[in-house]
C-alpha cells in the first residue's frame, strides 16, 4: 500500500523560501520517478516538477529558477525546495509517483500560502 506524507508547508511572505518533503512507502522509491503537484480551490491539481529515478528534471515555466527537486533515495524522501515564493505559488502541495497512470491514491498534502 502506497503512502505518502508531506510537510513542510507553512505561511510565507512574498520573495521568501519553504522546503517541503514527502516520506514514501509503499514503493521501490530509488525506482520511482516521482513528481510535485499543487492544487488550489476549484482547479485540477497541476504536474509542478518532477524527478525520475536517475535524477533528471523537468519544471513548469512558471517554477523554472525558483523551485528545485531533488530526492535521498537512502530516505525515501522527495523535497521541493522553493524559493522566491510569490502569491501565485499558494496551494495544497502533493507529490505521487509519476507517470499518472501509477498513482493509486494521494496523501493529505501540505498547505503553502504566500501572502504579506
Amino acid at each position: 500500500q502506497v503512502q505518502l506524507v508531506e510537510s513542510g508547508g507553512g505561511l510565507v511572505q512574498p520573495g521568501g523560501s519553504l522546503r517541503l518533503s514527502c516520506e514514501a512507502s509503499g514503493i521501490i522509491f530509488r525506482l520511482s520517478a516521482m513528481g510535485w503537484f499543487r492544487q488550489t480551490p476549484g482547479k485540477q491539481r497541476e504536474l509542478v516538477t518532477e524527478i525520475d529515478s536517475s535524477g533528471d528534471t523537468n519544471y513548469v515555466d512558471s517554477v523554472k529558477g525558483r523551485f528545485t527537486i531533488s530526492r535521498d533515495n537512502g530516505k525515501n524522501t522527495l523535497y521541493l525546495q522553493m524559493t522566491s515564493l510569490k502569491p501565485e505559488d499558494t496551494a495544497v502541495y502533493y507529490c505521487n509517483v509519476r507517470p499518472s497512470r501509477l498513482v493509486s491514491s494521494w496523501g493529505q498534502g501540505t498547505q503553502v500560502t504566500v501572502s504579506s
